[in-house]
């Protein structure tokens, strides 16, 4: 039997999986994702879920015949590493990733990749018609996307393509982002965004509220679960929605998908409220096909569902040619 290694990586947690070459999964492991003091204590915790993951199923990992890792970015994919990740302390620095799991699975057949590259490649893999043109988008503490166009997964020379939400979509840049630049769509809609958004409409709204807006452990799931009977959170939902749909409208254009997955914990966790405006909107705001815009079936499995599929696929998603 065949077996493939994906990992997960994630600002906190890591997973490991070994997986067979219909991508059923054997086994996962998952611990929390060291904030340090080095990269190499992050790349120990990569190697460490896949030593267990592999004895959980009884499988030596030189037996793993590929492996696959979707992580948080900066990379260096010549290196195989990551650089600097901006979620984790300053002192992490380079993130070793390829070599090691190469060295430790004994093959030279490991890709590393985006998260949401990841991502796609798993909604592709998994999906009933394995389609060419599809978008992997992830609302969650951050924005951004995985793209298949004609059968090719768009990774970028230096495989940092797909940060859409860094894309501005406010010109008056009311929110700083924290990449430093102003309106990007991850600054108004992402779930460590939605808190501070919601503070700076109350300020325009003057509208009666139940959030706590003051209190510091406020967060996007107080504005969601208010909606229903709060007309402010309503309102910050309804911006959202409206936010939501103009960056999706941006991928349309952009890359003509047929089918928009949309996933992360945002999304999931709030799939009407998120999905249903984007569905709503997007046949005003779009000038081509409007694409099928669904959840996705695959939870917080998506990105290590996703390694597996590349480890499998050679990075493509396209289990046909398997």
């Amino acid at each position: 039997m065949q077996y493939y290694a994906g990992v997960d990586l994630g600002a906190t947690n890591v997973r490991g999986a070994v997986a067979t070459r219909d991508g059923a999964l054997l086994s996962v492991s998952k611990r929390p994702t060291p904030q340090g003091p080095t990269g190499i204590d992050v790349t120990e915790a990569v190697l460490s879920v896949l030593r267990e993951a592999c004895s959980e199923c009884g499988v030596d990992p030189k037996e793993v015949r590929a492996g696959a890792i979707g992580s948080f970015g900066p990379f260096d994919l010549a290196a195989g590493t990551v650089e600097s990740p901006a979620n984790l302390p300053d002192s992490v620095g380079t993130i070793p990733l390829v070599g090691p799991v190469s060295e430790l699975i004994g093959s030279d057949r490991v890709r590393l990749h985006n998260d949401t590259t990841a991502g796609v490649i798993g909604e592709r893999f998994h999906a009933e018609a394995n389609p060419d043109d599809m978008v992997y988008l992830t609302v969650s503490s951050g924005i951004g996307a995985g793209v298949v166009v004609d059968g090719h997964v768009l990774s970028g020379w230096d495989g940092n393509a797909g940060e859409i939400g860094h894309i501005t979509l406010d010109p008056e840049g009311r929110r700083t982002c924290g990449c430093g630049h102003d309106g990007h769509w991850e600054a108004y809609c992402s779930g460590k965004n939605i808190p501070d958004y919601a503070r700076l409409l109350y300020d325009d709204a003057h509208l009666e509220t139940a959030l706590p807006l003051e209190d510091p452990d406020f967060t996007a799931r107080d504005v969601f679960e208010c909606a229903p009977d709060d007309e402010f959170a309503a309102h910050v939902v309804s911006q959202l929605g409206h936010w939501n749909a103009m960056g999706v409208a941006n991928l349309v254009h952009a890359y003509a998908p047929l089918v928009v997955v949309v996933g992360g914990a945002v999304a999931t966790n709030n799939p009407e409220q998120v999905l249903d405006p984007i569905r709503g909107k997007l046949p005003e705001m779009v000038m081509v096909n409007v694409p099928e815009v669904r959840l996705t079936t695959l939870g917080d499995e998506v990105g290590i569902r996703g390694a597996v599929a590349s480890a499998i696929t050679g990075g493509t998603g396209d289990r046909e040619r398997v």
